[in-house]
Protein backbone atom coordinates (compact mmCIF):
# COMPACT_ATOMS: atom_id res chain seq x y z
CA UNK A 1 0.00 0.00 0.00
CA UNK A 2 1.80 3.43 -1.14
CA UNK A 3 2.54 5.53 1.63
CA UNK A 4 2.77 9.47 1.70
CA UNK A 5 5.64 11.34 3.61
CA UNK A 6 7.17 14.50 4.36
CA UNK A 7 11.25 15.58 4.45
CA UNK A 8 11.84 18.64 6.03
CA UNK A 9 15.03 20.21 4.15
CA UNK A 10 16.25 23.10 5.00
CA UNK A 11 18.50 23.38 2.33
CA UNK A 12 16.09 23.92 -0.13
CA UNK A 13 15.98 27.26 -1.96
CA UNK A 14 15.22 27.53 -5.77
CA UNK A 15 13.85 25.47 -8.85
CA UNK A 16 17.51 23.91 -9.28
CA UNK A 17 17.12 22.39 -5.60
CA UNK A 18 13.74 21.58 -6.41
CA UNK A 19 14.91 19.99 -9.99
CA UNK A 20 18.00 18.23 -8.32
CA UNK A 21 16.31 16.17 -5.57
CA UNK A 22 12.77 15.41 -7.64
CA UNK A 23 15.39 13.31 -10.05
CA UNK A 24 17.05 11.64 -7.58
CA UNK A 25 14.22 11.09 -5.52
CA UNK A 26 12.04 9.90 -8.36
CA UNK A 27 14.31 6.92 -10.05
CA UNK A 28 13.87 5.23 -6.40
CA UNK A 29 12.35 1.99 -6.44
CA UNK A 30 9.03 2.07 -5.21
CA UNK A 31 8.43 5.93 -5.50
CA UNK A 32 5.26 6.89 -7.49
CA UNK A 33 5.27 11.05 -7.24
CA UNK A 34 7.98 13.20 -5.55
CA UNK A 35 6.76 16.97 -4.71
CA UNK A 36 9.57 19.64 -3.26
CA UNK A 37 7.67 22.76 -2.20
CA UNK A 38 10.18 25.49 -2.00
CA UNK A 39 8.31 27.76 0.42
CA UNK A 40 8.09 25.23 2.86
CA UNK A 41 11.87 23.28 2.07
CA UNK A 42 9.67 20.15 2.45
CA UNK A 43 9.95 16.96 0.10
CA UNK A 44 6.51 14.62 -0.31
CA UNK A 45 7.08 11.38 -1.47
CA UNK A 46 4.24 8.95 -2.12
CA UNK A 47 5.24 5.27 -3.06
CA UNK A 48 6.60 2.09 -1.09
CA UNK A 49 8.43 3.65 0.57
CA UNK A 50 12.14 3.38 1.63
CA UNK A 51 13.04 6.15 4.48
CA UNK A 52 16.77 5.39 4.45
CA UNK A 53 16.92 5.48 0.63
CA UNK A 54 15.24 8.70 0.59
CA UNK A 55 17.50 10.11 2.81
CA UNK A 56 20.33 8.99 0.52
CA UNK A 57 18.55 10.23 -2.48
CA UNK A 58 18.21 13.67 -0.61
CA UNK A 59 21.85 13.35 0.33
CA UNK A 60 22.96 12.31 -2.96
CA UNK A 61 21.55 15.85 -4.59
CA UNK A 62 23.33 17.47 -2.11
CA UNK A 63 21.08 18.36 0.54
CA UNK A 64 20.37 17.25 4.07
CA UNK A 65 17.05 15.58 5.66
CA UNK A 66 16.19 17.41 9.09
CA UNK A 67 12.97 15.83 9.86
CA UNK A 68 10.30 13.58 8.52
CA UNK A 69 6.51 13.45 9.14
Amino acid sequence: MPTTRTYNVPGISCGHCKAAIEEEVGVLDGVTEVSVDIEARTVTVTGELDDDAVHTAVEEAGYEVATTS
